[in-house]
């Protein structure tokens, strides 16, 4: 009787799909897959009698030799297929993704495209379960109270409710209105939100709402000097970047041109027109090219202004970039550096690919120039650090800020998060390729190392393993200071052996301790082997915590007994890859400045686990990059670039003991399993340290292995009341993490636009 009630409500599709397009039966059975993919557009048609109207929840499980995929499912309800009778459904490999569907009618025809790529697969399940309408309200509020930023703080009882009202005020169907918000939650970060599409919803209205003009007022308002060196400059890209000037809706600035001896005299001309057009263009013609650095210093003699801003000759700005930089100092007067989000233009004058930036950000800065364009500085900083210095061309900017940056902090940084700028991608710029000018990242290895060497820092500089970018080497004491390795763990003998065994032998930092804290383990084959390592290796010691699982308490418990100057926090189902993750990681641990340290986390599939923290993604924080490939490079190459981050996850976390014990360690008390690593490492950036993530430390985590899922009704109570302990604890600061922006999406964890 179950099975025939159970077969009323779910319809099985495995065995009535047909190959229609790009799709044939595998032919080697040793392959272990059923299918094999063979275009970009494969395609599956269902064929018998097709569901009735209705709300349905779809189940899809696929096995797969791809790194990830995603699978789409068309309705025709008689015109034919179509995107927007479409759903997207992310697929986990072996895993059972659910997505909620609602038919209008019955369609006359489905369609199912399992992937988007070349490869082999099997359909493991494949099933349409015919819900209640208030069990699939029931199921659309909360994921949309979990995941879509909109509603994560009105409580799962209210999101429905509030969908109701937009839908009154927009005139529209609530059930379409909601399936669009839940649409969102699905969003792949391959065909994310198309940036054209942004800058009509988001950025135009944006502008259409602000104050068009900032009044002028002499007296207060700062006179902004505009540098632009110019060489040889196409005219036509020349005459956009100075009418971008004379288009600015704040007038009181001052546009400082140094031509560096061009050959062309139409380039000469053009900018005497200009000057005898506006007095507040000035010319200096050289009588000799020096390139960009001695130019950019001719065009700062032309200086009068109180700030600098930096425009290349053959970039644009925003008719309203002065205007939201003159704001922001009248909010901060004491800024000395401003600096704004930029994208491209193309030849066509077509923008595209947008750089939303992190605020001030030390260790990106020396990893790779993140701040580029529009760079505006305090002139009296400027002047002091000697303007910009010859030897460096091509990362003369980069070279100028790293001079600056000892005396920028936190609160003299602005960081404005609008798109002020376009960087014009031209053949063989670097906006264009950003390997187009060696010399460029030449220039930039030797600001970094020359910045070391001013400031009296012992540390060394490499080319980086993505294009422009740099690795620093920081010294390490002698002796190498102590440090403590904490490894809780409960029985599960299968992931702590393997994860003691590769520290032990894949670790080349001499100086370390391993602590096994033993929480109730009843295994025999466990503590036989406890005992076994703690006596046959005299790093490794076992203290066993007699208590019910608490993360929190049990690092603390092993924080008390570290003799190390540094504690790393250990999950069990860690293991390292590169012999030199600690060395890496102590590295930066050991500088006063840092607080916490973090590494570079994959699957076992080599994908990313763990690029870092990224606070507001999901309600409370998510993992940056989760599910990208290993070798990806990442939002603007950051997966290959150490950086500061507002928090690094506890399954890989070195910090000073000293700094441990200042902020009272774990929260025992409210953070017993989820979340207490966040919640350390803000109360270590609010105690004045910097957080850091690096990729130079690599390890696979077999995440939650040993704990398990919050499956059931107890942990996910447990999870919810974690989860608002973090949000009434740390409150807005969950949602404008200073490492990301806000131009992107708190549902993601891919950096794609909000």
């Amino acid at each position: 009787m179950f099975k025939f009630l159970k077969s009323l409500f779910r319809i099985d599709l495995i065995s009535r799909l047909k190959p229609a397009l790009a799709i044939s039966r595998a032919s080697d059975a040793s392959i272990n897959f059923d299918w094999y993919s063979e275009g970009k557009d494969p395609q599956f048609l269902v064929k018998g009698r097709m569901p009735s109207a209705g709300w349905y929840m779809v189940e899809i499980a696929l096995k797969y030799n791809q790194s990830s995929i995603d699978s789409k499912i068309y309705f025709d309800y008689g015109a034919g297929l179509s995107e927007s009778d479409s759903i997207f459904i992310p697929i986990k490999s072996g895993k059972v993704t659910k997505r909620l569907v609602y038919l209008s009618a019955r369609p006359q025809a489905v369609r199912f495209d399992p992937m988007e790529s070349v490869g082999l697969f099997s359909v493991k399940r494949f099933n349409l379960v015919r819900l209640l309408p208030q069990f699939a309200y029931d199921r659309l509020a909360q994921r949309l109270n979990n995941m879509h930023f909109k509603f994560r703080n009105l409580g799962k009882a209210n999101v429905l409710r509030s969908i109701r009202e937009e839908a009154l005020e927009r005139n529209c169907c609530w059930r379409d209105l909601a399936l669009e918000h839940y649409g969102r939650t699905f969003i792949k970060r391959r065909q994310s939100r198309d940036y054209n599409e942004w800058i009509r919803t988001v950025e135009l209205k944006r502008l259409e709402s602000a104050d068009k003009g900032l009044s002028l007022n002499t007296n207060t308002d700062p006179l902004i000097s505009i540098v632009v060196p110019t060489y040889n400059t196409d005219l036509k890209l020349l005459c956009a970047c100075v009418d971008s000037v004379l288009a600015q809706s704040y007038g009181n600035w001052q546009l400082c041109i140094a031509d560096d001896a061009s050959s062309k005299p139409q380039v000469k001309a053009c900018l005497k027109e200009y000057q005898a057009k506006d007095a507040r263009i000035q010319v200096e013609f050289r009588k000799s090219n020096g390139h960009i650095s001695a130019a950019s210093n001719s065009a700062l003699n032309l200086v009068k202004g109180e700030y600098i801003a930096l425009l290349d000759h053959d970039d644009t700005l925003a008719p309203h970039a002065l205007q939201r930089v003159a704001e922001e100092i009248r909010k901060k007067p004491q800024a000395q550096l401003l600096y704004s989000d930029e994208d491209k233009i193309d030849q066509l004058g077509e923008r595209f690919d947008p750089h939303f930036k992190p605020d001030w950000n030390p260790d990106l800065l020396l990893s790779q120039n993140y701040i580029c364009h529009l760079t505006v500085l305090r002139a009296s900083l400027v002047a002091g650090v000697g303007g910009f210095r010859l030897g460096v061309e091509g990362s003369q900017d980069h070279d100028l800020l790293l001079r600056c940056s000892p005396y920028l902090n936190v609160d003299n940084v602005v960081h404005i998060p609008e798109i002020l700028y376009h960087w014009r991608a031209i053949n063989g710029s670097t906006a264009q390729e950003g390997d187009a000018k060696s010399y460029a990242a030449k220039a930039g290895l030797k600001a970094v190392t020359d910045y070391f060497e001013s400031e009296g820092l012992q540390a060394m500089g490499e080319p980086g393993t993505a294009p422009n970018s740099y690795r620093v080497h920081w010294t390490i004491p002698q002796p190498a200071p102590l440090v403590s390795l904490l490894i809780p763990t409960r029985d599960g003998l299968e992931i702590l052996k393997p994860c003691v065994e590769a520290i032990l032998s894949r670790t080349d930092y001499p100086n370390y301790e391993v602590l096994i804290l033993d929480n109730q383990s009843r295994c025999e084959a466990t503590l036989r082997f406890l005992k076994e390592i703690s006596t046959s290796n005299t790093r490794v010691s076992v203290h066993r915590w007699d208590h019910p699982f608490n993360y929190s308490a049990i690092n603390n418990f092993g924080a008390e007994l570290a003799r190390g100057e540094i504690i790393g926090l250990v999950n069990n189902d860690i293991e390292p890859i590169n012999r030199g993750w600690l060395t890496e990681m102590v590295s930066q641990a050991q500088r006063p400045e840092i607080g916490c340290v973090g590494a570079k986390l994959y699957y076992s599939n080599d994908t990313i686990q763990h690029g870092g923290v990224i606070l507001g993604i999901g309600g409370v924080a998510g993992h940056s990059h989760k599910y990208f490939n290993r070798n990806e490079y990442g939002y603007f190459s950051r997966l290959h670039l150490v950086q500061n981050l507002s928090a690094v996850t506890a399954a890989c976390l070195l910090i000073r003991k000293a700094v441990f014990v200042e902020v009272g360690g774990l929260d025992s008390a409210n953070l017993a399993v989820a979340f207490n690593d966040v919640d350390l490492c803000l109360k270590v950036r609010e105690a004045g340290y910097r957080n850091l993530w690096t990729p130079y430390a690599e390890l696979y985590h077999h995440e939650s292995v040993s704990r398990g899922a919050d499956n059931t009704l107890a942990k996910r109570r447990r999870a919810q009341r974690e989860a608002q302990y973090m949000r009434n604890r740390w409150g807005e600061l969950l949602d404008t993490d200073p490492a990301y922006n806000p131009n992107l999406t708190l549902v993601h964890e891919d950096f794609s636009l909000a």
